[in-house]
Parts: structure tokens; sequence; C-alpha cells
């Protein structure tokens, strides 16, 4: 086997030497099938992040900060469904900590 794309070891659609058919999703390892099928990822930049919980009132299924003033991402893959309100949770952040990544 020898792996297309240049994503690294582990990472990416595993094909034939050959060729082979197009990806499917079976056909990828976990990281790329995950934004294969998952869609948006959530990441904070915990060292940007005061924890005044802007985010958590956009978006109360993926953020919170609970009673220890420290936020915790509840869904860091949360459904499609879930976007515009993570979208505005993202924007809402004062010290823009927060990235969604497709």
């Amino acid at each position: 086997m020898s792996q297309v794309g240049g994503a690294g070891p582990g990472v990416g659609w595993h094909g034939t030497a050959q060729g082979g058919a197009a990806p499917g999703p079976a056909d990828l390892t976990y990281p790329a099938r995950c934004r294969y099928i998952c869609g948006m990822r959530i990441v904070v930049d915990f060292d940007l992040c005061e924890s005044n919980a802007l985010c958590m009132a956009a978006a109360p299924e993926v953020f919170e900060v609970r009673d220890d003033d420290f936020l915790y991402v509840l869904q860091e893959e949360p459904p499609e469904e879930l976007r515009e309100k993570v979208e505005a949770a993202a924007r809402a952040c004062p010290k823009a900590a927060i990235k969604v990544v497709d």
C-alpha cells in the first residue's frame, strides 16, 4: 500500500500502489475519516481563553464554563446542525481563542 496526499504516516487515504478506486469513508484512517464524515472540529487556545462564557451563551451545547472558572468543550466535533451557533461563539470570543476547523 502507498499513501496518497502526503498527509504523514497514519493520516489520510491508503490506496493501492496501482492507484485503486477513489476513497470512501471506510478507506480512510481515523483523522482523515473524521474530516470526511464529521465536518467541523473545535480548537480552543486555552492560553488566550479568559473563560468569560460568551461562547457558552452562544452555544451551550458545545461550551461550558464551570464553577472552577475553566472552559470545557463538551463536543469537540459537534454536529453540522450546530455550525451556526459554534461560529457565533467563535465570533463572540473577545480573545479570538476559538477556531472552527473544517
